[in-house]
């Protein structure tokens, strides 16, 4: 085929519902896709590979307030944006957000809800760092995994925070000890020797003796962790300027400390948690974790299949309007989202290929995949975490004089399929896709820049086909569709390639694999025989 434009039956052949199930089908068998209407939600976020992040950036042993407050402030702008979210509980490099129980938040869709709140946390993770750390250039790409708690009563999220504190409490008090007799003088190995087996009251003792640290008198923040909540204050309006002021309950997110969280006389004296996620009826001790997990119980995605994870920019039309992008494609915004899916690739060495078109990004992983063992959360979360804060860190290289007004966000999904052939089915739709909306975009975007209304040109556009688009920016706009550049037209696709270095007599004296990125015609096979090293990765004898 010579032309995305002759595809109609190949066009056919792809909704076809036993070669591609829609999304939203395929996505509810390979994970969890709905949270039960009766159980509570949580979304508990975990930093990835923080203890190395924490090295390189050199945060202070064993507790860096700062690094603590600037996870305490992006918990609370998570408050502020999402209604629905009543209370977090945070310490160290994690964060649970506990939804009403009556949440209808995106119909309560696991995948959509935890990559969102992850999506947004780590954006604003790297957003708020000047903030936190203004004399500390950000070293390395920060990124979180998430996943969701589904707590069919007020008990287990009662437990299920009870063993989050407890968590807090025996980490922190263990690493105290540690990096006290590591300044000391003892070697890691050392330290950890001497703390093997020791209870709660010995490590206290070892801090006092050794180190005169009475334990109970360290940072509430770092003994019992931060929550975050709403409650409603009193607040002073001045409607009318010839009227006295007024009085009026406001909702205001609050960050506070607590000995026990999972206490009645601690939730019971905040009227929203009683009213949004109901109260305590009495006090848990002796919360076992093996108890906890069986609430976090996930499926794995089935095995030798491909997996696609895909991410799409969420109200990326606002967005795209309050940050002024050029319409109906800004080329150096798509250079962007090349630019974050380069650093996804490099990042992740299981992914094969990626393709791209607007805000979208599909991720391809190797058939045999073992990342986070096939499991769709984290996997979903993790690869939408780092290209959320790629994007952010990426920005002023690509926009130098546009100020990020706020930062970005995306959700994402996992999606399972069982054969190279319709792999290669799934990234030609895509790409059938970038064609049909970037021509009505350009069609649509030059009429309304000739005088047309938006209602208008959609009326102009109505019903019309290929050729009839193509001849309007012939006839009205001297366009020659096919002459736009090929990014606008093909979308992106992202790889690892062959680099071969040659000798002046043309011998192969080295080669190495490097991350490309191309715009082909990936719909034909052309592509893919002149791109052996992906066939070999994607083949089913991979």
């Amino acid at each position: 085929m010579s032309s995305f434009f002759s595809l109609r039956p190949f066009l056919l052949h792809l909704q076809s519902p036993v070669c591609l199930p829609p999304i939203s089908n395929a996505a509810a068998s390979a994970s969890a896709s709905f949270c039960r209407l009766t159980w509570q939600i949580a979304i508990r976020i975990d930093g990835c590979n923080f203890e190395r992040f924490s090295e390189i950036n050199e945060f202070e042993k064993p507790n860096d307030e700062k690094a603590l407050n600037l996870m305490n402030s992006c918990a609370t702008s998570v408050l502020e944006k999402y209604p629905d979210i009543i209370f977090a509980y945070g310490f160290s490099d994690e964060y649970s957000f506990i939804f009403k129980k009556e949440t209808k938040f995106y119909q309560r869709r696991s995948s959509k809800i935890l990559s969102l709140i992850v999506s947004f946390f780590t954006s604003l993770y790297v957003e708020k760092w000047r903030e936190f750390f203004p004399q500390k250039n950000m070293k390395s790409t920060p990124s979180f995994k998430s996943r969701v708690i589904c707590c069919p009563s007020v008990e287990v999220l009662q437990s299920y925070l009870a063993w989050r504190q407890r968590e807090c409490h025996s980490k922190n008090q263990y690493n105290t000890c540690l990096w006290m007799l590591i300044k000391s003088g003892k070697s890691e190995r050392e330290a950890n020797e001497i703390l093997r087996g020791t209870k709660k009251q010995e490590k206290n003792e070892i801090l006092f003796q050794q180190f005169g640290i009475n334990y109970k008198n360290l940072p509430q923040m770092y003994r019992q962790g931060s929550c975050v909540l709403k409650t409603e204050v009193e607040d002073t309006l001045k409607i009318h300027d010839n009227e006295p002021p007024v009085k009026r309950l406001q909702k205001k997110v609050i960050i506070v400390h607590s000995e026990n969280i999972a206490s009645r006389s601690f939730w019971n004296d905040y009227s929203c948690l009683c009213k949004d996620l109901s109260g305590f009826e009495q006090n848990v001790n002796n919360i076992k974790q093996e108890y906890m997990k069986l609430f976090q119980f996930e499926n794995k995605l089935l095995p030798f299949t491909w997996i696609v994870i895909r991410i799409d920019g969420s109200h990326f039309h606002r967005f795209s309007e309050v940050h002024g992008f050029e319409k109906p494609n800004d080329e150096q915004a798509l250079k962007l989202m090349n630019s974050c899916a380069v650093a996804v690739l490099e990042e992740f060495k299981d992914i094969v290929f990626a393709y791209g078109v607007s805000d979208e990004y599909s991720f391809i992983l190797n058939r045999n995949t073992q990342l986070y063992q096939r499991r769709p959360s984290e996997m979903v979360s993790s690869i939408v975490s780092f290209f959320s804060s790629t994007y952010v860190m990426k920005w002023k290289e690509y926009f130098p004089k546009k100020e990020l007004k706020y930062p970005s966000n995306f959700d994402g999904r996992a999606v399972c399929y069982p054969s190279y052939e319709i792999i290669r089915d799934y990234l030609a739709w895509r790409q059938v896709d970038c064609h049909i909306n970037n021509q009505y975009n350009t069609c649509f975007w030059m009429l309304v820049k000739s005088g047309k209304t938006t209602k208008e040109a959609q009326s102009l556009l109505k019903g019309t086909q290929t050729q009839e688009k193509n001849q309007m920016l012939l006839n009205l706009f001297n366009i020659d569709y096919k002459t736009l550049p090929i990014i606008f037209r093909n979308g992106s696709s992202v790889f690892w390639d062959k680099e071969m270095m040659l000798t002046d007599n043309g011998v192969i004296t080295k080669s190495y694999k490097k991350v490309v990125v191309e715009h082909p015609n990936i719909i034909e096979d052309c592509f893919w025989e002149t791109h052996l090293l992906i066939l070999q990765e994607m083949s089913p004898r991979s």
